[in-house]
C-alpha cells in the first residue's frame, strides 16, 4: 500500500463556486454541526429538575467556573469571558478529536483524503489566534478606555512631558517607549505562538498516526490515538487558557492607574 503522508497545505475537496473547499473545512462544517446538535439536545433537556446529562454538564461548568476564576480572580469577569473561551475550547478539543474518527485521512475523493484534522491547516490556527489577540484589544479599549489601553503600548505624552522634567526623566520616558514598542512585538508573538503551536501539534500527530497506521493498521495505532486524545485535550486547554489570560490582562488596569 502506497504511503500517503500529509502534506502541510491541506487538500481542495471540491469548489463552491471560485471558492475552494478543502478537507480541513469539511472537518469544520462536521464540527460545527455536532456543537449545534449537542447544544440544541441539552437545551431542549434543560428542566428545574435536572437528568443525568444536566446534572453532569451542571457540574462540569461550575469546576470550570472555578478553574477560570483562578485566572481571572474575579467570578464577574469569569462569566463574562465565559461565551468565549468555552466555545473556543471546545471547538478545538472537538475539531482534534474528530480528526481521529475512523475514515479520516483513508477515505479519498480522488487523491485527496475527505477528512483532516482542522488544526493541521495553519490558516485555521492562524486565523483563531488572529481572532483571540484581536478580541482581547477590543475588550480592553472597552473595559480600560481608549487612552489608557494605547498607553500600555505607547507613552508620547511622557515622552513630552519629560523635556520638562530633565535628563533622568528623559532617559525613562525613552526607556517606557521602547518598552512599549518590545510590547507591540509581544502581540504579533502571541499570534505566532498561538498558532503554530497548535498546528504543529496536530499536524505532527497526524503525520505519526499515517506513518504506524501504513506498518500495521489493526493494533499498533491504538495506544497512539490513545496518546492524540490527550494531546488535543491539552492543546484545547493551553489554547483556551491563554485566550483567558490574553482577555484577563488587557481588561486589567496599568498598575498604578485608579478609577
Amino acid at each position: 500500500m502506497e504511503l500517503h503522508i500529509p502534506t502541510l497545505a491541506p487538500e481542495t475537496i471540491f469548489h463552491l463556486g471560485k471558492f475552494p473547499v478543502t478537507n480541513t473545512i469539511v472537518n469544520v462544517w462536521l464540527a460545527i454541526a455536532v456543537f449545534i446538535i449537542v447544544g440544541l439536545i441539552i437545551r431542549n433537556r434543560v428542566n428545574l429538575k435536572p437528568g443525568k446529562i444536566q446534572n453532569f454538564m451542571e457540574f462540569f461548568l461550575e469546576k470550570l467556573l472555578v478553574y477560570f476564576d483562578q485566572v481571572t480572580g474575579d467570578r464577574k469577569k469569569t462569566l463574562s469571558f465565559l461565551p468565549l473561551v468555552g466555545s473556543v475550547f471546545f471547538f478545538i478539543l472537538l475539531s482534534n478529536w474528530l480528526g481521529l474518527l475512523p475514515g479520516t485521512g483513508s477515505i479519498h475523493i480522488g487523491e485527496a483524503p475527505l477528512l483532516r484534522p482542522a488544526n493541521a491547516d495553519l490558516n485555521m490556527t492562524l486565523a483563531m489566534a488572529v481572532s483571540v489577540v484581536v478580541i482581547s484589544h477590543i475588550v480592553g479599549l472597552v473595559t480600560v478606555g481608549v487612552f489608557t489601553h494605547i498607553g500600555k503600548f505607547v507613552q508620547l505624552g511622557g515622552l513630552i512631558k519629560s523635556f520638562s522634567k530633565g535628563p533622568v526623566a528623559i532617559f525613562t520616558a525613552v526607556i517606557n517607549l521602547a518598552v512599549g514598542f518590545i510590547e507591540i512585538i509581544s502581540e504579533f508573538a502571541k499570534v505566532l505562538s498561538l498558532s503554530l503551536r497548535l498546528f504543529g501539534n496536530i499536524f505532527a500527530g497526524e503525520v505519526l498516526i499515517t506513518v504506524i497506521a501504513s506498518i500495521l493498521a489493526i493494533v499498533l495505532p491504538a495506544p497512539f490515538m490513545l496518546l492524540e486524545l490527550l494531546v488535543g485535550l491539552v492543546q484545547a486547554s493551553v489554547f483556551t487558557m491563554l485566550t483567558l489570560v490574553y482577555l484577563t490582562v488587557m481588561s486589567s488596569a496599568p498598575h498604578g492607574e485608579h478609577s
